[in-house]
């Protein structure tokens, strides 16, 4: 049959593929469903890179296993397309942003395309079309007619001299430097703007608690779970001296009360100016608070940033012992914490810094562990000492509440539960984004625009460059359009909403994206979701997810869907490295280029080996060498084919080693263990070679096996034996039972002739095979030594390594 030619069978296969709808998705089935969905790219214009590979290999390779099982598979793909690198080019050069972004995702699908990925296309979407848009634009309306979309004023980043708004993700220069403006490189400032909110915190609970019933890695569901940060604690009242004026302070950690010595306010607090008015104190607090205005959040939040702060001139009384606090204002302090009023004291690094800085006594409530530095209250134990009627008592739940009881009992508080997590800013002063569908009257009240003017366009005559205003301001015809339907006086919204609004509801489009009437209809949501399996990069953890989970528990509450939680199961590929170990940067010139590696090796030597390299989730190095090793592992089961022949019979070995790949791949896949299912059709290709003839159906079966992960191959392999039909409408192969008896073996692992561990491995593995297999073990693979002087291989018992 000749030799193995990547390039005609890719090419050949891809055409195939594309002209007989092959991977559509039929919408009606009695098959169960699987609906595997990768986070869509922002179709940058450099292009696929490797770590995109890994994440779209792992669910093809998922989604292909799962038709052969029987389901019908929804694995559609899309365009994360608006943001801000097009809109910066547009600045630059003047080109339309929706002319680079088409261009970027042309390239974008003929380089996912080559990979042999099974997408259905005819779902495709993008974000940035007027028929995509049109239905976030709908979400909109729907949280605004429903109570929880608002308008109120909201900090931003601010640049003086672009005269604009910037994106938080704008105040990080080129170089690094934060709290300047990527554009011009101005200090940016703090400013207050009416903005377009999101009312996030009204479903804060659920947030946490359906994390339960969600199959996410605990990394994930901590980091969601930090974000929105609840607190149980206690507010206590505090009186100010010589004034009718009482301070409410927020502690979530009541047991260290008694220490705290002295108050501070957020600059921003109201309280501030009725604290100091007419006082000495006046003018200096009022100019450390206008200083304040112009510092960002970002900066003030930071731990490396110095404590700054001014006396009021004013004390408050301690209602638990009577003693006088002085009131402090604090840079640290905000109006997004707690109360925006905070108790402070020695048991608390950035307290203790700002009190020794300012000279402000301390005091202490439990005995140091270390000479130089007290007990962080954040451990929340020791044993009290000048806590009232507490002293003596060891710190642990039931001392809390009964502290807490106390305080309320007394009148001195009472209990409250708070949150970090913020209502979503949506509101963002750019062009290239989906136009919030609001008008507003003459008198200034917002009006949502009616349905049936949907999709609100945007304009295409505009200045891309900010000059104080939204881009969308300079538009004429958005004013006009506007005047035309509305009336004389009417004006539009000039703002955008925030690219998370986007691809916060995607994945309920692709279940019907075609639909003109609704986002989708109840039966298509209804078939297709929840997504069954959702893939993206662990830098997701937070906000994307938590957006999207916010939208479908919105959704669900007024009845649109049946479901609380999108995702049910979800996973993240881990980063691929240049080779020297550090992150592949364009500018260091170490990117890795899918399109060349698939020119030289193959799209299906470049799957293989990326799933090969390491467990999914980890952080692995690329190595050119390595991929070689993939590369002849296709070779070699291209070369097999010469064996097979109809009649002849399989060593009871090979046979069992057969049956076990069976078996073991389709384990792995299903634990998305990928590299452990490489590892494992290897040792059967090794069997094989070692037969003089294989029968034609275990051939059969082992391409069956392979199939999901070189989907090209396997297809051309498969017809040359003589099938008409695909390999991948075949249905994956059945293995015996009473052949996998006594086929594996538990052998012991050791290093210095100290055993570290076992591994299950395949009876008669190569010691070759074994090494591979231990290195890939996530515990073993961190105790052996990467560079032993020798290894003692006894087969099927034990591996020694010697350092």
């Amino acid at each position: 049959m000749g030799s193995y030619d990547h390039k005609k069978i890719e090419k050949k296969w891809r055409k195939h593929w594309e002209e007989t709808n092959a991977y559509v998705t039929t919408p009606s089935s009695s098959k169960p469903k699987h609906y595997a969905l990768d986070m869509f790219p922002y179709p940058s214009a450099l292009g696929l890179h490797t770590g995109h590979v890994e994440g779209y290999a792992a669910t093809d390779i998922y989604s292909r296993f799962k038709r052969m099982k029987g389901f019908n598979v929804l694995h559609p793909m899309g365009w994360d397309a608006f943001g801000l690198p097009a809109e910066n080019y547009a600045i630059k050069t003047n080109t339309p942003p929706r002319e680079t972004t088409n261009k970027a995702i042309d390239n974008f699908r003929n380089q996912i395309q080559r990979l042999g990925l099974s997408y259905d296309w005819s779902r495709e979407i993008g974000t940035h079309n007027p028929d995509y848009y049109k239905w976030t634009q709908w979400l909109f309306l729907f949280l605004f007619e429903n109570g929880l979309a608002e308008k109120r004023m909201g900090k931003v980043n601010w640049c003086p001299t672009d005269q604009t708004v910037l994106a938080n993700e704008q105040t990080v220069s080129e170089s690094g430097e934060k709290g300047v403006c990527v554009r011009c490189g101005t200090k940016i400032i703090q400013r207050e703007l009416s903005q377009w909110f999101f009312k996030i915190t009204d479903f804060a609970d659920a947030l946490i608690d359906d994390l339960n019933d969600v199959d996410w890695p605990e990394s994930t569901k901590i980091n969601q779970r930090n974000w929105i940060g609840k607190k149980e604690g206690v507010i206590v009242t505090h009186k100010v001296k010589g004034m009718d004026l009482s301070l409410d302070t927020f502690s979530a950690y009541p047991a260290w009360l008694f220490a705290d010595t002295y108050i501070v306010l957020a600059p921003e607090h109201p309280a501030v100016k009725n604290l100091v008015e007419g006082t000495e104190a006046e003018i200096d607090v009022e100019a450390f608070v206008k200083r304040m205005q112009e510092v960002t959040t970002i900066d003030r939040t930071n731990a490396t940033m110095e404590k700054e702060g001014i006396f009021t001139g004013r004390v408050a009384v301690d209602s638990l012992t009577g003693k006088e606090f002085p009131i402090w204002i604090a840079n640290f302090a905000l109006m997004d914490f707690g109360t925006g009023i905070i108790r402070c004291s020695s048991h608390d690094i950035r307290d203790l810094t700002f009190a020794k800085k300012y000279g402000i006594p301390l005091s202490e409530v439990v005995e140091r562990e270390s000479p130089d530095m007290p007990v962080d209250a954040h451990a929340n134990k020791g044993v009290l000492k000048d806590s009232g009627p507490f002293t003596g008592r060891t710190i642990n739940n039931e001392l809390i509440q009964e502290i807490i009881a106390w305080i309320e009992s007394n009148g001195y508080g009472h209990t409250q539960t708070t949150y970090r997590l913020r209502d979503w800013l949506i509101s963002r002063q750019r062009y290239w984004g989906a136009p919030i569908p609001v008008v507003y009257d003459p008198e200034g009240k917002a009006h949502g625009i009616p349905k049936e003017h949907l999709p609100w366009l945007l304009p295409e005559d505009v200045e891309y460059l900010p000059k104080g205003t939204s881009p969308l301001g300079t538009s004429k015809e958005l004013l006009e359009r506007t005047e035309k339907i509305f009336g004389k006086g009417w004006k539009p919204e000039i703002d955008t909403m925030d690219t998370f609004v986007c691809s916060s509801w995607y994945f309920l489009r692709f279940a019907d994206p075609h639909n003109e009437i609704e986002f989708a209809s109840k039966e298509a949501l209804k078939t297709w979701l929840p997504v069954d399996l959702y893939m993206g990069g662990a830098e997701h953890t937070v906000l994307h997810l938590m957006y999207a989970r916010f939208i479908t528990k919105a959704l669900q509450k007024f009845g649109y869907i049946e479901f609380g939680e999108p995702f049910s199961k979800l996973r993240h590929q881990g980063m691929i490295l240049a080779e020297d170990g550090t992150k592949m940067s364009k500018s260091k010139g170490n990117v890795i280029n899918p399109d060349e590696i698939s020119e030289l090796y193959g799209a299906d030597t470049l799957r293989i080996y990326e799933m090969f390299m390491g467990p999914l989730e980890a952080m692995k190095p690329w190595s050119t060498k390595n991929i070689i090793g993939s590369r002849r592992f296709l070779e070699r089961v291209w070369r097999v084919q010469e064996k097979v022949s109809q009649g002849a019979t399989l060593s009871a070995s090979a046979d069992a080693t057969l049956q076990q790949t069976i078996k073991k791949v389709a384990e792995d896949i299903e634990l998305l263990s990928l590299n452990t299912a490489v590892s494992q059709m290897m040792i059967c290709v090794n069997a094989f070679e070692k037969e003089e003839k294989i029968p034609t159906e275990s051939y059969e079966s082992m391409l069956l096996v392979l199939a999901p992960f070189a989907p090209h191959m396997t297809e051309e392999l498969w017809g040359a034996l003589g099938h008409t039909s695909s390999i991948h409408q075949e249905n994956w192969p059945v293995f015996d039972e009473s052949k996998l008896e006594k086929n594996e073996v538990v052998m012991a692992v050791q290093v210095g002739g100290k055993v570290k561990g076992t591994i299950v491995i395949p009876r008669g593995a190569t010691e070759e095979e074994v090494v591979g297999l231990v290195r890939k073990d996530i515990k073993l693979g961190e105790v052996v030594p990467q560079n032993p002087s020798r290894t003692i291989f006894v087969p099927n018992r034990v591996l020694n390594f010697i350092p």
